[in-house]
């Protein structure tokens, strides 16, 4: 838990700092230290709040709350790929991005389906004979109706979509083993940021992301004028 906490706090201070930059917190945070280069603020913000929440959290808590938080991320980041690869907005037709949906549905309900009913019956077998095959069929699906829309250039994950399919599928059966408390903890922490994001997040990045590009069009009328004047 150590080794969580001090990764943690040195891998969120850098999106700290990009989430400084959109304006969702004070951009104080984003301040980069002139001689190390490192996000101090936003290190120290980080440190300090893990340290606090860990110093007056239980153990069993601070466990279950980081790894069903970790093991979410993960499975989003599983479906995230498939998404990219097989979605191009404007470019992939309606009926295989439906297609997508329907298959990505069928993955993690058959993946939900898998972990409930290790839980539930542990030692039973006839369950599997239902939501394993639907999880290869959701799969399979993928790979024959699909066209990737994308391909990476230089390296990229490979045995797509089998490999990520397989990401959210056990991702989703660790998380299920995990008891209710830890889900109830989740989604409040969910549901606060949720409600922040909404009320604060959405219109800071609205408004710093119109800022720039006000930035960027007088960047280029002053380019312009500059050549003007040189010709």
């Amino acid at each position: 838990m150590t080794t969580v906490l001090l990764v943690g706090a040195l891998g969120q201070a850098r999106y700290t700092t990009h989430i400084a930059r959109a304006h969702m917190i004070p951009p104080w945070f984003a301040l980069v230290h002139p001689k190390t280069g490192t996000p101090i603020n936003a290190t120290l913000l980080m440190t300090i709040s893990s340290g606090l929440i860990a110093f007056f959290s239980s153990l069993d808590v601070l466990a279950s709350l980081l790894s069903v938080s970790t093991l979410f991320i993960f499975m989003m980041m599983a479906v995230a790929l498939l998404v990219r690869r097989y979605y191009v907005r404007e470019v992939t037709p309606g009926i295989n991005q439906l297609k997508l949906v329907i298959f990505l549905l069928v993955i993690i309900a058959s993946s939900m389906g898998t972990s409930a009913y290790w839980g539930l019956r542990p030692n039973g077998w006839v369950g599997y004979v239902v939501t394993i095959p639907l999880w290869f069929l959701g799969t399979m699906g993928i790979s024959i109706f699909l066209p990737q829309q994308r391909t990476p250039k230089v390296w990229g994950v490979p045995l797509v979509p089998w490999l990520p399919s397989l990401s959210v599928a056990i991702n989703i059966f660790l998380m299920g083993s995990l008891g209710p408390p830890a889900f109830i903890r989740f989604g409040i922490c969910t549901v606060a940021m949720l409600v922040y994001y909404t009320l604060v997040g959405v219109h800071a990045t609205y408004d710093m992301a119109h800022q720039q590009q006000k930035l960027d069009a007088l960047k280029v009328k002053n380019e312009d004028e500059d050549e003007e004047e040189k010709a």
